[in-house]
């Protein structure tokens, strides 16, 4: 059997088309459309009709794409934006016209509890308590538990690479001084945030994660990570994106990702490994067993 999700996050959209493997789940295609909803709805708490229609058309191309792979079922979920935005329900509307499947909103814990699920899924030998932060576009969820069939304790904090970007680090190359602003931010976000127990292993998964730990090429430390906000500190997204290889609209937001990172790793006092499966990943995994049962 093969199944298809589609997620529609606040920076980008992904399709991931999976099947059943022996160890649960095995990737048999990804896509991706980069859409910036969370910028508007930082800016104006509500998503344009242009934005929502580029979603519309990407989710649909996705999910032709699905469907020409053989995908039996296909799941649409929706993060932050169908939390966040005041005229979400023209955002669902529009993509279940697109696509003729139903998305479904998540709950930020059930957000941060299957990209806990698709993380843990992914690793060969893990701890008997690990720490997983998933850095979106408008929202950041950490997860902290067994990754041994236990329910995690989740805390969301409503900012991501985005929102952070639009608050505090815009303009065409955000010096030393809106870093600061954005540090404060992060920091009084995560006031009150205390997870019930020590991890003993921290993964970070998501875009910024990923083309973070590219660009210090190893775990996102607090020394690599303080290295790489020193580096992309007073640079356009141009030039981040030809010196790192990234696309450009993911180097617009890489220094606030970077940033909210730093405030994580500084919270859970653990080198950040970063993780190549997450929400999509634990969903596909869940679905697929719920089908094998």
């Amino acid at each position: 059997m093969l199944i298809g999700v589609i997620d529609v996050g606040s920076n980008t959209m992904r399709l991931l088309v999976a099947g059943s493997s022996p160890g649960g789940f095995a990737p048999l295609g990804e896509e991706r459309a980069q859409v910036g909803l969370a910028a508007a709805i930082e800016r104006h708490g509500w998503i344009p009709a242009e934005k929502v229609e580029e979603a519309a058309q990407a989710a649909r191309g996705f999910a032709s794409r699905a469907r020409e792979l053989g995908c039996r079922r296909l799941e649409m979920v929706v993060t932050a934006p169908g939390r966040q935005a005041v005229n979400a329900d023209d955002l669902l509307v529009a993509l279940q016209a697109a696509t003729g499947a139903a998305p479904r909103v998540l709950p930020a814990e059930e957000e941060g509890r299957l990209a806990f699920v698709g993380a843990a899924a992914s690793l060969d030998d893990p701890p008997d308590v690990i720490a997983v932060c998933d850095v979106g576009g408008g929202s950041t969820e950490l997860a902290v538990g067994s990754p041994f069939g236990v329910t995690p304790w989740v805390a969301s904090l409503d900012i991501g690479s985005l929102r952070l970007t639009e608050r505090c680090l815009g303009g065409e190359a955000p010096g030393r001084r809106k870093v600061e602003c954005a540090r404060d931010e992060i920091r009084q976000m995560f006031e009150g945030v205390e997870p019930p127990v020590a991890a003993g292993s921290g993964i970070a998964v998501g875009g910024s994660a990923r083309a973070l730990a590219k660009m210090v090429d190893g775990d996102l430390t607090g020394h690599a990570l303080a290295d790489a906000i020193d580096q992309l500190t007073g640079r356009s997204a141009a030039k981040v994106a030809r010196r790192h290889g990234i696309g450009e609209r993911r180097a617009a937001t890489l220094l606030a990702g970077a940033v909210i990172l730093e405030g994580v790793q500084g919270h859970v006092s653990l080198p950040l490994q970063v993780a190549h499966a997450g929400l999509r990943e634990g969903l596909a995994f869940e679905l697929l067993a719920r089908a094998a049962a």
